[in-house]
């Protein structure tokens, strides 16, 4: 009987220690789920259909306006649109130094490639980030009482993107998102340089504050 009893303990001790490691190895096998698949959820793209116009997102030049300029010669849209952002021109101006905007080199990037310089729009206001961009593409939109743009940025800023567009844009209209098709990121493999891994953790971080309401405001 004794032994009966010992051995029923040291089984229930067992028992209990197994289940401790149950929790732990649960979340060490989400953990590595996420990580090794976080790259392709950033990656989310709209199919292409007719649009008022395609909006080119500011930044990593001239992959973005290319890809504008291949979809406009696909006959998707009649224009495209540029948005003006602050920086750096602001900094330069406050030190007397002459700066060409970003937005004029994506327009001779658009011309170079065959989008003509009257279908080429620059919108207002000046931007200093994403949210602005959103802001400031669902204002046209609404002002030009058209219901479809086609929004061109880097293929890991897609879903976030299309985030933003619901908080701040969505009843001006839709947006297709589209990512730039020869993008060089890999989503498969984005921890194997730093580019790639910090522009995964810029964006899970992103779209984290986005879904909490933006409590941390966008960068200006």
């Amino acid at each position: 009987m004794p032994g009966s009893v010992l051995g029923s303990i040291l089984e229930s001790e067992a028992k209990r220690r197994n289940r401790l490691w149950i929790l732990p190895g649960v979340i060490l096998f989400a953990s590595l789920l996420i990580f090794f698949n976080i790259g392709r959820w950033l990656v989310v793209e709209d199919p292409l259909e007719k649009a008022s116009a395609i909006a080119v997102l500011s930044g990593r030049m001239p992959s973005r306006a290319l890809e504008a300029a291949r979809i406009y010669r696909e006959g998707y849209a009649s224009e495209v649109w540029l948005t003006r952002t602050i920086e750096p021109g602001a900094s330069l101006q406050a030190l007397f130094v002459p700066f060409t905007g970003e937005e004029a080199y994506d327009r001779m990037v658009l011309m170079r490639k065959g989008v003509p310089e009257s279908a080429i729009r620059v919108l207002d206001p000046p931007i200093a980030n994403t949210a602005d961009e959103m802001l400031a593409i669902g204002q046209a939109l609404s002002k030009e009482n058209q219901r479809t743009v086609i929004i061109v940025t880097s293929k890991v800023h897609t879903r976030r993107v299309k985030a933003l567009w619901r908080h701040f844009s969505s009843a001006d209209g839709q947006a297709i998102v589209r990512g730039v098709s020869d993008d060089g990121f890999d989503p498969a493999h984005w921890w194997a340089n730093t580019a790639d891994a910090l522009d995964v953790v810029r964006e899970a971080l992103g779209l984290l504050n986005a879904w909490a309401g933006l409590p941390v405001p966008p960068a200006r």
